[in-house]
């Protein structure tokens, strides 16, 4: 059995002082089913919004206003040639933690845009990876304070043996989704 495949909740109980985004209120309606049904379901919704993160295989373990746990198998499909997960694929599996972390967050007048992406291979993967990105409070106020800014969302890769392989940084950016009209238009 492998230490990603445990069962949690794909969330805590909501923060009722925290207004919620659409984002926010689609997983939290999601966390109301059971488990691991609602873990499952949620994976299956951002698969289908974002093609490339399904045919991959990324799955959802947890995911709160705080907090994202997201894996991969080490499955044929998601290999590199020396048997461990590609080192896209486990791009994708730290891209999507922390982008589903921001966006659970951002205001629904924003949209949240990956602005730089860091990666150190510094030892050789074995096994699944399972990405765990976290927002400081401080981080979650500035995002949902304003319409437009970036911060920095830390994020741990880790494989099937509980070491950090692969160390990376995500610089997350939201603006508003709407630009303002120059007044020639």
């Amino acid at each position: 059995m492998s230490a990603h495949s445990a069962k949690q909740p794909l969330t805590d109980k909501p923060i009722q002082t925290i207004k919620a985004n659409s984002t926010a209120k689609l997983v939290n309606r999601l966390a109301r089913l059971p488990a691991p049904f609602n873990n499952k379901l949620l994976s299956f919704v951002v698969g289908f919004k974002v093609p490339y993160v399904s045919t991959t295989g990324v799955r959802i373990r947890h995911l709160d206003h705080q907090r994202a746990d997201f894996f991969i198998k080490n499955k044929r499909k998601s290999r590199n040639h020396l048997g461990g997960v590609h080192a896209v694929a486990a791009a994708l599996l730290a891209e999507s933690a922390t982008g589903l972390l921001i966006a659970m967050n951002v205001p629904d007048t924003s949209v949240a845009v990956i602005k730089t992406m860091t990666f150190n291979f510094a030892k050789r993967q074995q096994g699944d990876m399972r990405a765990e990105a976290s927002l400081t409070p401080e981080q979650i106020a500035d995002i949902r304070g304003s319409e437009k800014g970036e911060t920095l969302v830390k994020v741990a890769l880790t494989d099937g043996t509980g070491r950090e392989p692969i160390i990376c940084e995500m610089l997350w950016a939201w603006v508003p989704k709407k630009r303002p009209q120059s007044p020639s238009e």
